[in-house]
């Protein structure tokens, strides 16, 4: 268990739903993972704050989107200077959907999309750092890029925020994987070439991965609510995982982290 009180620049910290049913998702996440779901006034358009013991780990749109946008979550990196961070994602071929903007002081917000095709979010925090729990069951504890072009992809965030990679052995006819940290400290994040592992169709992206006690019980809980199984759980070396939809498409992973 973990909890958050800063993030360096550059580190995953929040993540949020873009969804077609927002009752729908409070209902299906709030019983999912025992979520409190704290629902904002109209101004905020109903946005909603989950939480565990009273302290955000994520947010859930609350208002239906827009026709054009796909039902998905989207992982937001910190950012110390949000407006010197857009104009490196420019610079180096990425393309700024959202122009940085104030949210009710809560912090400064934007959304872009990387040269590989992947939308990801920016956060500079204000009263609002992002997620203040970590590495708990129903809390986020991990966020994975998946590219066609992992080389493009490591080169764009290397010149945007930073990121120092390292290369992830994932064994004979695995996917080329790799970790990034920031400052030579530990891995805070990952990246995958698109492979055949990945199911067809699927769109370069920013998955989310929430902690869970016990995956085979949440895939069940899951399948209760009316989610779908991308991936059934499997193995691996990091715990136990599965790749699920809810019941409106939106994808996301969980895991049983080692003890």
């Amino acid at each position: 268990m973990a909890e958050v009180k800063s993030y360096a620049p550059g580190t995953p910290c929040w993540v949020d739903l873009t969804t077609s049913d927002p009752e729908g998702a409070r209902n299906y996440y709030g019983s999912l993972f025992g979520w409190e779901l704290e629902v904002g006034p109209a101004e905020t358009g109903y946005y909603t704050q989950a939480k565990l013991r009273g302290k955000p780990v994520a947010g859930l749109g609350g208002q239906p989107k827009p026709d054009e946008l796909p039902v998905a979550w989207t992982t937001y990196l910190a950012a110390e200077d949000i407006d010197a961070v857009a104009e490196r994602i420019t610079a180096n071929g990425g393309t700024i959907t959202m122009a940085p903007m104030d949210v009710m002081g809560e912090g400064h917000m934007a959304i872009a999309v990387d040269p590989t095709g992947a939308a990801f979010g920016l956060w500079q925090a204000g009263r609002h750092i992002g997620s203040v729990l970590v590495n708990e069951p129903g809390a986020p504890c991990w966020n994975e890029l998946l590219t066609p072009d992992l080389e493009a992809a490591r080169r764009f965030y290397s010149a945007v925020l930073g990121y120092q990679w390292q290369d992830l052995d994932t064994g004979a006819g695995g996917p080329s994987y790799s970790t990034f940290a920031l400052d030579g400290g530990r891995p805070v994040g990952g990246a995958m070439q698109m492979a055949d592992q990945v199911p067809a169709g699927t769109p370069p992206n920013w998955v989310v991965y929430f902690a869970v006690a016990d995956t085979d019980a949440t895939v069940a809980k899951n399948a209760e609510l009316g989610g779908g199984v991308v991936m059934a759980p499997m193995d691996s070396p990091y715990g136990r995982f599965a790749v699920l939809s809810d019941p409106q498409g939106g994808v996301f992973s969980v895991i049983r982290m080692p003890e």
